[in-house]
């Protein structure tokens, strides 16, 4: 997924600070949605909170922080769960959290924030719209003045254009490639600066078309990946989101935002993820795009914070934020 980097580790030094582990293979999508949450708690805490990332490598090695111990863990991804029985024998005072349904060993964790599309049922799992993300308001009126210069020179209306590439149930083929081509031609045509952003599933083919084809317009900026990434101020800067189907946490993060967001086909069958779709359809968010451009409302989604303070409240209930 397109998204800024990281900001630095930090570290615990004051006795009453709370220490939260973020724990992933480090990729970008999945970090994100443990790290989305762990800000969120962070925001809510009345003392200070120093966030550390943890990785575990393929080999199965984990980069541990320079904090000796987490008060709270907050993992995601396959990786996280194979170390989590392994940290809470470690770490028997923390308070283990698990984004999205890790599918097995479900007793571990104290604690499963999972999206309302897995039908996950348990005592200790909570259900959300999707799965938590970075998008806050803060995050995108500093993107935003971060890039205010560049944004001001494509003139308004503005679109944000989020492509993502292949997944286990969507490929981009031909056709695709060709829909979309006409897409932001057709964009154009209507008018609109369009500020396109390619993810790390975006197909080299498909990302050397586009920027072929979009170069040297002087009402598109084209992000490849190269440089300061502008995705928080796409965000804020759009007047409507369009974004790939396959792509649920750029649906999620666009709907953060409370824009208009149409949604883009590719090739495939969204399975389980029809049911997402159909939630966020439900809330106002998104709708396909038919090829008129509409204006509509609706209160940004802000399932992570929901989900942060349930999190709060279960901590506290467990006797282990202190």
């Amino acid at each position: 997924m397109a998204q800024p980097d990281l900001p630095p580790n930090a570290i615990a030094t004051d006795p009453h600070q709370a220490t939260i582990w973020v724990v992933s293979d480090g990729r970008r999508g999945i970090e994100n949605q443990a790290l989305g949450l762990a800000e969120a708690v962070a925001g809510k805490l009345d003392r200070p909170v120093g966030i550390e990332r943890v990785m575990v490598r393929r080999d199965g090695f984990v980069t541990l922080p320079a904090a000796a111990s987490p008060d709270l863990w907050i993992g995601c991804g396959r990786a996280a769960v194979k170390v989590a029985r392994k940290h809470r024998r470690i770490f028997p005072d923390t308070f283990f959290v698990y984004v999205q349904d890790p599918r097995t060993r479900h007793d571990i964790f104290d604690l499963i924030v999972a999206p309302d599309h897995d039908r996950l049922k348990r005592d200790n799992a909570m259900a959300m719209i999707g799965s938590p993300n970075r998008i806050s308001r803060e995050k995108l009126d500093e993107g935003r003045a971060r890039f205010a210069a560049r944004i001001e020179a494509l003139r308004g209306p503005r679109a944000a254009v989020l492509i993502g590439g292949a997944s286990k149930r969507f490929k981009v083929t031909e056709e695709i490639a060709v829909y979309l081509e006409r897409r932001l031609d057709h964009l154009l045509g209507r008018g609109l600066s369009l500020m396109v952003t390619v993810s790390r599933r975006t197909p080299d083919r498909i990302r050397a078309r586009l920027a072929k084809r979009l170069a040297g317009q002087d009402r598109v900026w084209f992000f490849d990946g190269d440089g300061d990434n502008p995705y928080f101020a796409f965000l804020a800067a759009a007047d409507w989101i369009f974004v790939t189907e396959e792509s649920t946490n750029m649906l999620l993060e666009a709907a953060a935002t409370g824009a208009p967001v149409y949604t883009l086909p590719m090739a495939g069958r969204p399975g389980k993820f029809a049911r997402l779709h159909a939630a966020l359809e439900g809330y106002g968010a998104i709708r396909p795009y038919l090829g008129d451009l509409d204006r509509w409302t609706y209160p940004p989604l802000d399932e992570t914070n929901r989900m942060a303070a349930a999190l709060i409240a279960r901590w506290r209930m467990a006797g282990q934020d202190d």
